[in-house]
């Protein structure tokens, strides 16, 4: 099935060819995506593991996705009072700071913002057609799909050192090299150093996504390193280049 959310550096289009490199099921009963954004490569499967948990740093998203597992319908009942419109998306940003809101009030502005946002980057007023009723409808199918999915809003450095074992596949998918600055995280130059380093001493075994970069080539030349191409999906109606060469990155 497909997420309910697009997102920057979302892993729609090459989420099948991620899976392929995933080791045999029998190797692993616990799935751990470490940065785990829309869920693309998650909802790509019925399931990946008896155990799996989606974990995001951004607490409106993972509050969303909450939202979702727990209270699908109240979430549902507060997006009856959207439609698409520029002064709406205007007033929801301005709100999503308040400390007067609920949960659901919260995940439904964030949701909201997502969806009708150019590039999901929750600043700007895609003014394209959106119907909020099939937005509204999806719901029930991921409530379902996240029914047995634990749901966790840690670092990268606290998830992978808790579910860390010899029977854990973990599915990374970081800020991008050179546009951490798309994801306000606070992941930095120094983040992509940590997190070779925790990957290189871990008992499980990981799959990796990232952007064709030296610096990441250097970084882990000593792992399978697979080289993959997509459609730059931001830019394909007006670059000359359409193509985005990125790398899955194995300890296996």
């Amino acid at each position: 099935m497909d997420s309910f959310l697009s997102w920057i550096g979302g892993k729609k289009l090459l989420r099948n060819k991620i899976i392929t490199e995933f080791p045999d099921s029998k190797e692993y009963d616990k799935y751990v995506e470490v940065f785990g954004g829309a869920g693309w490569v998650l909802f790509a499967k019925d399931r990946h593991a008896t155990y799996e948990v989606y974990n995001d740093i951004n607490s409106n998203l993972v509050n969303l996705f909450k939202c979702v597992k727990y209270h699908a319908e109240e979430l549902q009942k507060e997006l009856n009072f959207t439609i698409n419109s520029r002064e709406l998306f205007n007033e929801y940003i301005s709100q999503m700071n308040s400390k007067g809101l609920t949960d659901i009030q919260r995940a439904a502005r964030y949701f909201y913002l997502i969806k009708l946002s150019y590039g999901s980057d929750i600043e700007t007023y895609g003014a394209v057609k959106k119907d909020v009723e099939k937005m509204k409808s999806y719901i029930e199918q991921i409530q379902a799909r996240l029914r047995n999915v634990v749901i966790e809003n840690r670092s990268f450095e606290k998830i992978i050192s808790k579910y860390d074992s010899n029977t854990t596949l973990f599915y990374l998918d970081p800020p991008y090299h050179n546009t951490e600055s798309y994801y306000d995280t606070g992941f930095n130059e120094d983040s992509h150093i940590q997190l070779n380093t925790m990957l290189k001493e871990i008992k499980a075994k990981f799959v990796l996504s990232y952007n064709d970069d030296e610096f990441i080539r250097g970084l882990y030349k000593e792992f399978n390193i697979v080289e993959v191409e997509r459609n730059n999906n931001l830019t394909s109606r007006y670059a000359k280049n359409r193509v985005f060469k990125e790398l899955i990155i194995k300890n296996y």
